[in-house]
């Protein structure tokens, strides 16, 4: 299937769902029913909310107080509507009840137990694309990590809002402020935010060759500098859709040295990239559990438009995310993940080119390399089976009590393709590429995640890959 099938055929099914969702709204929110064994929900009681407003938990329900459903329906909306609050990141550990109180009338009991949502975070990360990369090409060197500090208060006043301050040392040099606040409305629909960040680094990549990043490194200066400010707006009509308008300005400065290995690192051999960006993304997210899907669909665009003052001239571009997850047999799991970019003009600085291998962007099997270029197309193809899923109750940890973990084998395949107009010495560029392999996933508690893959690719290699998010 090409890839303009696949996502016309992901924008069909999204205008028709299961017939076991048909009685909701395409955001999820009860129809009146007509059926003569009905219920009508009289209170939801929300309990253990030390800190969260009772208005940000019910905000996130497909039900509310007064509303009638069919009697038949309770099971599944109890489910619903605890991985919708769960989905929050607020809670360790959502449970719903109900009692009723007539033939017709029903009460909810929505019990919570809050997350820690104050405290100093120390966080450790390679500054490489992949633990793989880090371990066999950098040698295991430790001078390649990052030992950051936050403090990030992510409920502030009870609203769901996040303020937090970042510090970082080691390979990059960073400092960043964020603010987001999701609803400043009654109907809590609008949010704000804003962030500022600022890193440098003493070493950088520079180039590509056959399909590898090189590095330059300066002993006694920094040789990359950065400085981004940005305002954001969201805009959240229902549950499952979401706008986000993003305006920044964004600053990069490079060392000579930097140029003179590779002069088109800039435009126009300039040491400074300074532009303007406005970013629009678009959000359908129906999935039961966005840090690790199992069930539903999701689509993301992101559309970008850079203007520049120096460094660059200008550059649009579009990312495209479609996932379709389903549940054939019980505890068996397949899904489909697409990803797609398209960036106009071709021509544009080195920095400004990646491709494939980037961030999520990339092909299993494949870790080691990176495909720059404009455009690329990757689809990912996975079956999975529930082994173990537990959850270790009754800890004496604050915060903490429960510890879920689950464990998922699977099977996967790969495949993807990447343009670029001036492959120079790549041998990945321009060429369908395609992989295949097995895997281990183990998720727990705070949506922490690890993936243990091996797989193979079209040039022979094998070998065993690691990562510490979603696919």
């Amino acid at each position: 299937m090409r890839p303009g099938q696949l996502i016309a055929f992901f924008l069909l099914y999204l205008g028709n769902p299961d017939p076991v969702h048909s009685q909701y709204t395409p955001e999820g929110s009860v129809r009146v029913t007509e059926s003569a064994d009905y219920v009508r929900i009289i209170h939801i009681h929300v309990s253990g909310n030390k800190r969260t407003r009772p208005e940000i938990i019910l905000r996130e329900m497909s039900v509310y107080p007064g509303c009638r459903v069919d009697a038949d329906s309770i099971p599944f909306l109890l489910e619903q509507n605890k991985l919708r609050i769960f989905n929050t990141a607020l809670f360790n550990e959502v449970l719903i009840d109900t009692v009723h109180l007539t033939t017709h009338e029903i009460t909810w009991h929505v019990r919570v137990k809050e997350r820690w949502y104050i405290w100093p975070e120390v966080s450790f990360a390679l500054a490489d694309r992949n633990f793989n990369v880090w371990w066999k090409e950098q040698h295991r060197d430790i001078r390649r990590a990052n030992l950051g500090l936050t403090v990030k208060d992510r409920n502030f006043r009870g609203n769901m809002e996040e303020l937090g301050v970042t510090a970082q040392v080691g390979y990059t040099q960073q400092f960043s402020l964020n603010y987001f606040r999701p609803y400043v409305d009654k109907k809590q629909r609008h949010g704000i935010g804003m962030s500022l960040n600022t890193r440098q680094n003493q070493e950088i990549f520079y180039r590509t060759d056959s399909n590898k990043l090189e590095f330059a490194k300066s002993r006694t200066d920094y040789i990359f500098r950065q400085f981004e400010a940005t305002l954001f707006y969201t805009f959240r009509p229902g549950y499952a859709t979401k706008h986000l308008f993003l305006l920044a300005y964004r600053n990069y400065q490079v060392s000579d040295t930097i140029l003179q290995l590779n002069p088109e690192y800039y435009e126009q051999g300039k040491n400074n990239l300074r532009m303007a960006e406005f970013h629009y993304r678009f959000d359908i997210n129906r999935v039961d559990n966005w840090g690790y899907p199992l069930r539903g669909e999701k689509l993301v665009s992101n559309t970008v438009f850079r203007v520049g003052f120096s460094g660059m001239r200008f550059q649009a571009l579009t990312h495209v995310e479609a996932g379709i997850f389903r549940n054939p047999l019980p505890k068996w799991y397949v899904s489909s993940v697409f990803r797609g970019r398209i960036s106009l003009p071709e021509d544009q600085p080195y920095i400004l080119r990646s491709g494939m291998g980037n961030g999520s962007d990339y092909i299993r099997g494949y870790e080691y390399y990176v495909a720059d270029g404009a455009h690329f197309a990757i689809l990912r193809l996975n079956l999975k089976r529930e082994l173990f899923n537990r959850t270790l109750r009754n800890l004496p940890i604050p915060y903490l009590p429960n510890i879920p973990l689950r464990v998922y084998p699977k099977l996967f395949a790969d495949a993807g393709y990447a343009r670029n107009p001036f492959p120079g010495n790549s041998f990945l560029n321009n060429r369908l590429l395609y992989s295949a392999g097995f895997g281990l996933d183990i998720i727990t508690a705070y949506d922490m995640k690890l993936r243990m893959e091996y797989g193979w690719n079209h040039l022979g290699q094998h070998a065993i890959y690691l990562h510490a998010r979603s696919e």
